[in-house]
């Protein structure tokens, strides 16, 4: 195996802990915003995930470990891609910023390929921004760590201009 793959691999790993780390971190933000707007926990997550493996949940249902099962795989999912980013060089707030949208826009295609989820420009507007500032709270917590745990010892020279 190659120095530069076993690299990735382990810039992968601890860019996962990092997520898990930034999943905390986005799950307490979310329980000071709820304390305070008194919205509900959703469980959109957890019957996306319950799709995925063939069951059919009902809008009703509220399955709390499928939803911390789903928030935390995402979390360690997309944090190792967060680990391999900061390890070759895609680093700071525009990797943070980057982060976000790709965070969302996989919970949105899981939640919206499943059935269980409507897309975001049908939300309420408060919904939303709540969303939005949740996930750039998980992406700027993970890069954080993840920037702060990994030297970029695998950033390349190469491929500067297209030709």
């Amino acid at each position: 195996m190659s120095s530069r793959f076993s690299g990735i691999l382990q810039a992968a790993g601890t860019g996962a802990a990092a997520g898990l780390a930034g999943g905390v971190v986005m799950v307490v933000g979310e329980k000071i915003e709820q304390a305070i707007t008194h919205r509900p926990n959703s469980y959109v997550p957890a019957r996306a995930l319950l799709t995925l493996l063939g069951q059919h949940p009902g809008d009703t249902d509220r399955p709390v470990v499928w939803n911390h099962l789903m928030h935390y795989s995402t979390a360690a999912t997309l944090g190792a891609l967060r680990g391999i980013w900061a390890v070759t060089g895609i680093r700071g707030a525009h990797a943070n910023a980057w982060h976000t949208v790709v965070r969302l826009g996989f919970d949105q295609t899981i939640e919206n390929a499943t059935g269980v989820g409507a897309p975001p420009a049908t939300w309420p507007v408060r919904e939303q921004v709540v969303d939005v500032l949740h996930k750039a709270v998980f992406s700027v917590a993970t890069g954080m760590i993840a920037d702060r745990a990994l030297a970029p010892v695998l950033a390349s020279t190469r491929g500067r201009t297209s030709h």
